[in-house]
């Protein structure tokens, strides 16, 4: 009989490849990689995991050599804006996973008075998203001279390759070194599942595990559980604190008729000036905790 498996497509190294790796890991996969560590086979689920260079992934889920992807949004939609021959507008987003946050931005060197991007007419960018870039520079009706590096786009005003560069910025620390100055916003990016629309029946029921699986731990990732004591006359005030929480579970305590305990998932962050208001309310024994897997 035969064994329906899953693909699915990571960055073979890299920080990205460490999230989507632990991503799957917390998802209860158990990976066994093989000896050229460009394989990785779930012991546990039907999932194998192919380990390849950031801007294979569009092109492996386009001819459906795997089903799924994990890549950031910046490689995915550079890929659309050059599609030529791979199927790459057909690819589908699933989800957002959180991780692998950056932006991909315009700079020029710090002595330049750029104000508007109407400087960026008639000049020289060198970059690494030709494709990303031309869209939105039409877009924007500029007209400019686009150059294409791999790698080191930075040094390109230094060289007098380029005036400008437009590459990714995750601190700005790479630019500020290198005394250039982040000047427009091109796009936000971050790491996400894509998927090929055409799957088997049986890859389907497969893949709709594994989405199940990511959506709980990316749940349960962003959000806290409160536990809290509460007057019973300051209940609707506390509730009315309580960050993302529209139905906390109100909970009798025994021998008291004055207090209750509340018990509520946030699916927001809760600071330390959350807790103190909640405390300002009347509110004791605040406990937050983190959650790890959390299903609808």
């Amino acid at each position: 009989m035969e064994e329906y498996r899953l693909k699915i497509a990571v960055q073979k190294s890299g920080r990205l490849s460490e999230d989507s790796l632990d991503l799957l890991k917390k998802c209860g996969i158990t990976l066994e990689k093989s000896k050229d560590q460009l394989l990785c086979r779930a012991q546990n689920f039907p999932l194998d995991v192919l380990l390849v260079r950031d801007d294979d992934i569009p092109a492996f889920v386009a001819t459906d050599v795997c089903q799924l992807g994990i890549v950031g949004e910046n490689v995915l939609f550079e890929a659309q804006a050059r599609d030529d021959t791979e199927n790459f507008s057909l690819i589908e987003t699933v989800m957002q996973l959180g991780f692998g946050r950056c932006r991909l931005s315009l700079a020029v060197p710090n002595e330049e008075n750029c104000t508007s991007l109407d400087y960026f007419k008639g000049k020289t960018i060198a970059t690494s998203y030709k494709g990303v870039l031309a869209q939105y520079l039409k877009e924007k009706n500029i007209d400019a001279k686009i150059v294409t590096m791999r790698g080191a786009v930075e040094i390109a005003p230094k060289t007098h390759l380029a005036e400008a560069i437009c590459d990714l910025v995750s601190t700005g620390g790479t630019l500020a070194s290198n005394g250039l100055k982040e000047i427009e916003e091109v796009l936000q990016s971050q790491a996400v599942l894509i998927k090929n629309p055409d799957m088997p029946t049986e890859i389907t029921r497969i893949y709709e595990r594994l989405v199940t699986r990511m959506s709980a731990v990316l749940k349960a990732k962003n959000s806290r559980y409160i536990i809290l004591h509460a007057p019973v006359a300051a209940l609707d005030e506390i509730k009315a604190v309580l960050p993302g929480s529209e139905a906390p579970t109100i909970v009798p305590l025994r021998g008291r008729d004055d207090q209750v305990a509340v018990h509520a998932v946030s699916e927001e962050n809760v600071f330390w000036d959350t807790m103190e208001e909640l405390k300002a309310k009347g509110a004791s024994s605040i406990l937050v905790l983190p959650i790890e897997k959390m299903m609808d």
